[in-house]
């Protein structure tokens, strides 16, 4: 049987203020709580600071709230990082047993206005950012403006084809070390420290000592099986369409970003004021590789004009 791995979520956030140079940490102010739903399941969130949250952060497919304690550090602003359904410590899909763009924003919506009702900006990366889409479409008042990172509706399985086949690999894991490796194998960019601690946060250990990503428990609903993953999402592009908020679309420039020139094309066809910025140094997941970039471009973004 594997060691046993203890485990205390805000026990890391030293080293990433440490990796990437940030203040160091003394006191951070930041808890989970849970919001209830009108079905009875829960949905999780990190809440930072203490006053009235100014951002919303929602991560992307197969991850959690704490992808973004880097960028959190760095803003040093009142914000919420939401885990969507059947992601970290969210309960998974409703009694359809299907998690979707549009149900995944009715909850998120739930949770906005719990938490966050007067917060200036939502940001969305990935399944977040198509969810933060979908949210603004149908809860506008709710996003007074919008960061969508490296996704637009023009997302397709092709594009995404390295990041499901890490998604969907091995159910299970026997050691610690065994999901490191896989982990590390597929984030190239990625120091090992971090990866360590990301999935420490994206995984648990079993009873008998193997580990699961936290996402695969609620494979059965759709996760996990690549169904729900990459559907065709270009309704949302309608919604874009109708967009009165500021946009902007923060896309990786390497290799593993899902995000091509036709897109980034198609977003200005649509939305003519978006604004767009390329990361020379990113992939797929902004706020891992440069999050200390991601939160300086979030502060410039969210400056009043």
């Amino acid at each position: 049987m594997s060691e046993r791995v203890a485990y205390d979520e805000f026990s890391y956030l030293a080293d990433n203020a440490a990796e990437f140079g940030l203040p160091a940490v003394d006191d951070v102010a930041v808890r989970r709580t849970f919001v209830d739903l009108e079905d009875g399941r829960r949905l999780s969130a990190l809440v930072w600071g203490t006053g009235e949250p100014e951002l919303v952060l929602v991560h992307g497919g197969a991850q959690n709230a704490h992808t973004w304690d880097t960028v959190a550090l760095a803003l040093g602003r009142p914000l919420i990082a939401v885990d969507l359904p059947g992601h970290g410590h969210s309960d998974g899909p409703g009694v359809d047993g299907v998690l979707s763009i549009e149900s995944n924003a009715a909850d998120v919506a739930v949770t906005i206005r719990m938490l966050a009702p007067e917060a200036a900006t939502v940001v969305g990366m990935s399944l977040g950012g198509l969810t933060s889409i979908a949210l603004s479409g149908t809860a506008p008042e709710l996003v007074r403006s919008l960061v969508l990172v490296d996704i637009t509706p023009g997302v397709s399985r092709e594009k995404s084809s390295a990041i499901s086949n890490f998604v969907n690999g091995p159910a299970s894991f026997p050691s610690f070390d065994d999901i490191l490796a896989r982990t590390v194998e597929h984030n190239p960019t990625r120091t090992v420290s971090s990866l360590r601690r990301g999935i420490l946060h994206n995984a648990v250990q079993l009873d008998d000592g193997s580990w699961v990503w936290r996402y695969r428990r609620h494979a059965a609903g759709g996760l996990g099986d690549g169904r729900p993953l990459m559907p065709d999402y270009g309704r949302l592009w309608d919604v874009i369409s109708g967009l009165q908020v500021p946009v902007m679309l923060v896309r990786g420039m390497l290799a593993q970003s899902v995000v091509d020139d036709a897109d980034e094309a198609e977003l200005r066809r649509r939305l003519a004021t978006a604004r767009v910025v390329h990361i020379a140094n990113a992939g797929h997941s902004v706020q891992g590789d440069t999050p200390v970039e991601l939160a300086r471009l979030l502060t410039d973004f969210t400056r009043p004009r």
